[in-house]
C-alpha cells in the first residue's frame, strides 16, 4: 500500500507521498514566483522550506536554489541533490513527521491549497528538441502519404529522428491558442492557400527535462544519461498538417509547429517514475554501439485525449495510449542528442514526438486517429476530422501503483479563431 502523509490524499490523487512532482507557482497574483511540490490538494512553498533551514543536506543546506522564479539552477545541481530534496520533503510531509504536522504557524505558510494558485513554466526553456520516436507513429504517417511499400524510411530504425523546435511558443496548461496562419498546397494552377489552418492538430506527447548539461564537445554517455533527465511532462505540440505538409520539404517543420506548444505544469521525477519502469521494445536491427543501453527501460505511463467541442460542457475521450510504446527511450534521445558534441543545458526540454500505439483507439493525433480527414472521430452528438475554434483538448497521464496514482495532473488548451 501506498506512503502516508499527516495530509489526507485521496486515493485517486495524481500527487500522493510517492510522487511529489516540481512546478512553480504563485500563491497570490501579486506575489513573485517560486518552487513547489504537489501533494494531495496542496502545493508545498519550496521558499518557506528552505528558509525554515528544513533542507539541511550536504547538497541543498547552503543553495538558494529553492529562491528563484524557476527550477534550473535546483536542476543543475543533479542526481545527488534531487534525491536528497526527496528524501527531505517525503519524510516532512509523512504522517509520522511532527516538524511541519505539528507546526500550524509553519503549516499554514508553507501548504497552499491548489485550486487557489496560479501555475507558470517551471523552467526556463532555453532550447527545445522534438523527436520522432514511436515506430506506430512513424509507420502511420509513412503509409498515409507514401504507401505500405516505403512506410518508415531505413534511417528510423538507426537513429532518434529530431527537429530543433521553437522555445519562446511553448506554454504552460490553460493557455489559449490562436489558430495559425500559413500556406497550403495550391490547388490545380492556382497560388498556394493562404489562410487559418484547415488542418489544426494535437499530438500526444511526454517531454524529458534536462537536467546538469553537458560541456560543449563532450558527449554524454548513453548509459549515464539518465542521471542528466530531470523528470518528464505532459505535452501537447500542437500541429497545422496543412501548413506544415506545404512547408516540410527539405527542411522539416516550421510555422506550423512553432506556434504553440503546451505543457503540463508539473515535473514528475524519474525516481518517482522508477517503480513504472519496464523494459523497452527490442530494437531489430541492433542500434549502434553509442545507442546501445546496458538496460533499455521506458515507463508504464497510461496516457488519454479528450476533447471538449465548441459550446459543449463535456468532454469525450478520443485516444488511450502508453509511454511504454516509444521505440526509441528518453536516454537513448538525449546520448544521441549530444554524441555530435552538442551542449545541453538546464532546462533544455527533449520532446518524444507522438505516442502512438498499436491499436485504433490509441492513436497520437487526428492525423491518425481521421487517417488524415478521410474519416471522422465521433465525440459525443458531434464529430471532427481535425479540430475547429473553441475546441478544448485535455491531456492527462499516470502510472498506477498498489493503492496509489503517481499522476501528472492535465495538460489543456482551447483553439481560439485565427487573427483577422
Amino acid at each position: 500500500m501506498g506512503l502516508k502523509s499527516f495530509l489526507d490524499v485521496h486515493p485517486d490523487s495524481h500527487f500522493p507521498l510517492e510522487n511529489l512532482p516540481y512546478g512553480v507557482f504563485k500563491p497570490e497574483p501579486s506575489c513573485s514566483a517560486r518552487p513547489g511540490v504537489a501533494i494531495g490538494n496542496y502545493v508545498l512553498d519550496l521558499s518557506v522550506v528552505s528558509s525554515a533551514g528544513l533542507f539541511d543536506g550536504p547538497a541543498l543546506k547552503n543553495s538558494d536554489c529553492f529562491n528563484q522564479p524557476n527550477l534550473n539552477k535546483f536542476l543543475e545541481l543533479g542526481r545527488p541533490a534531487w534525491k536528497e530534496a526527496r528524501s527531505t520533503l517525503q519524510k516532512l510531509l509523512s504522517a509520522t513527521e511532527p516538524t511541519l504536522r505539528d507546526n500550524a504557524t509553519l503549516r499554514a505558510k508553507a501548504l497552499v491549497p491548489m485550486d487557489k494558485v496560479q501555475m507558470l513554466l517551471p523552467i526556463a526553456i532555453g532550447d527545445y528538441t522534438d523527436f520522432f520516436s514511436s515506430m506506430y507513429h512513424a509507420r502511420n504517417c509513412g503509409i498515409m502519404f507514401r504507401g505500405p511499400e516505403n512506410a518508415i524510411n531505413p534511417n528510423w530504425f538507426h537513429l532518434p529522428i529530431a527537429y530543433h523546435g521553437r522555445a519562446s511558443s511553448i506554454v504552460i496548461s490553460g493557455t489559449d491558442i490562436i489558430r495559425p496562419r500559413g500556406q497550403g498546397h495550391p490547388s490545380g494552377n492556382s497560388p498556394p492557400y493562404f489562410g487559418p489552418s484547415r488542418k489544426l492538430d494535437f499530438e500526444l506527447e511526454m517531454a524529458a527535462v534536462v537536467g546538469p548539461g553537458n560541456e560543449l564537445g563532450k558527449p554524454i554517455d548513453v548509459n549515464e544519461a539518465a542521471d542528466h533527465i530531470f523528470g518528464v511532462v505532459l505535452m501537447n505540440d500542437w500541429s497545422a498538417r496543412d501548413i506544415q505538409a506545404w512547408e516540410y520539404v527539405p527542411l522539416g517543420p516550421f510555422l506550423g509547429k512553432s506556434f504553440g506548444t503546451t505543457i503540463s505544469p508539473w515535473i514528475v521525477t524519474l525516481d518517482a517514475l522508477e517503480p513504472f519502469s519496464c523494459e523497452a521494445p527490442k530494437q531489430e536491427p541492433p542500434s549502434l554501439p553509442y545507442l546501445a543501453e546496458k538496460t533499455s527501460r521506458n515507463y508504464d505511463i497510461n496516457l488519454e485525449v479528450s476533447i471538449r467541442p465548441a459550446g459543449q460542457g463535456d468532454s469525450h475521450v478520443v485516444t488511450k495510449s502508453n509511454f511504454k510504446h516509444l521505440y526509441w527511450t528518453i536516454t537513448q534521445q538525449l546520448a544521441h542528442h549530444t554524441i555530435n558534441g552538442c551542449n545541453l543545458r538546464p532546462g533544455d526540454l527533449l520532446g518524444t514526438g507522438t505516442i502512438s500505439g498499436p491499436e485504433p483507439d490509441s492513436l497520437g493525433c487526428l492525423l491518425e486517429l481521421s487517417w488524415n480527414g478521410t474519416k471522422s472521430v465521433t465525440l459525443g452528438g458531434t464529430s471532427r476530422k481535425f479540430l475547429e475554434d473553441g475546441d478544448e483538448v485535455i491531456f492527462s497521464g499516470f502510472c498506477k501503483g498498489n493503492g496509489y496514482i503517481v499522476g501528472f495532473g492535465s495538460c489543456s488548451g482551447k483553439i481560439l479563431p485565427s487573427l483577422p
